[in-house]
């Protein structure tokens, strides 16, 4: 997005500035401050704390169970590692969609108790005044629309949205998205060429997961992009590296010094010297 060397914090004013210019914005998702710590010395301009981490770090088989608490633990650790990335978390499902004032309530717990920069909360004229309510309150907000995690069910499953005339109704959940106040966009799983209409149309970036190449600034679940999750990688994701045969190899390799009797070395063990004074 930005000379890493210009920006020491990358705040909301660096998304606009760099869909002005034209500068693509990189992001990636993070559970934990090891990760989130690599990606930020790397460069990369915003950190996810997705509810993802339900399905990749917490073995469930969706988003749903996972908690506020639980989010918010997570959301923390990235918070407190990332320097100069901009860190979003998730509101997980049933924290804000009885009402604008549920939201806001679960939003300020994450400002306060997480000190992340900015919320994301799932879908588009629904969640409109839910949205208004948190941006009115000085809370940042990224929406996330298309393919929607938490209404999987719903959607009969991971079905690729806004085909034919669904198209214009993902267009009516952008506009709103943006009336309400909201600062930045995922589109998920969305065609190419309607990701391109909508990004065209909004004055707010557009964030693609699975959305092609024309929106302002790509997304992914970090343990796929770089091959630590195992099974079944969407097909818009690019493997960057294989990290679970990394550790897998290096796993056995340790076993294999233990039971030889190779590890710990002498220099690596510590001699019987008094202590000093």
């Amino acid at each position: 997005m930005t000379d890493n060397a210009a920006v020491k914090r990358v705040r909301t004013r660096h998304f606009s500035r760099a869909k002005r210019d034209g500068h693509k914005i990189s992001g990636l998702t993070a559970y934990d401050a090891a990760s989130a710590q690599i990606f930020d010395q790397a460069g990369i301009d915003f950190l996810l704390v997705g509810d993802s981490a339900a399905n990749v770090m917490l073995g469930y088989d969706t988003t749903l169970p996972i908690s506020v608490n639980e989010m918010i633990t997570m959301s923390r650790s990235v918070a407190r590692a990332a320097k100069r990335a901009f860190v979003i978390a998730d509101l997980p499902f049933g924290s804000y969609e009885i009402s604008p004032e549920q939201a806001l309530e679960t939003a300020v717990r994450f400002m306060k108790e997480a000190e992340v920069h900015a919320v994301k909360l799932e879908g588009g004229v629904a969640v409109e005044g839910h949205i208004r309510r948190i941006t009115e309150s000085g809370i940042p907000v990224c929406a996330h629309i298309g393919f929607t995690p938490q209404s999987e069910h719903n959607l009969g499953g991971h079905v690729i949205q806004g085909r034919g005339d669904a198209a214009e109704q993902l267009l009516e959940d952008a506009r709103a998205i943006e009336r309400a106040g909201a600062f930045l966009v995922v589109l998920e799983m969305v065609p190419t060429d309607v990701a391109a209409q909508v990004t065209a149309e909004l004055s707010i970036p557009t964030i693609s997961v699975g959305a092609g190449p024309h929106c302002d600034g790509q997304l992914t679940v970090w343990t796929d992009t770089f091959g630590y999750s195992q099974g079944r990688v969407p097909k818009f994701v690019r493997k960057y590296a294989n990290l679970a045969d990394i550790l897998r190899e290096a796993t056995e390799q340790y076993i294999s010094d233990i039971q030889a009797s190779a590890y710990p070395s002498a220099a690596e063990s510590y001699e019987n010297v008094p202590p000093e004074h």
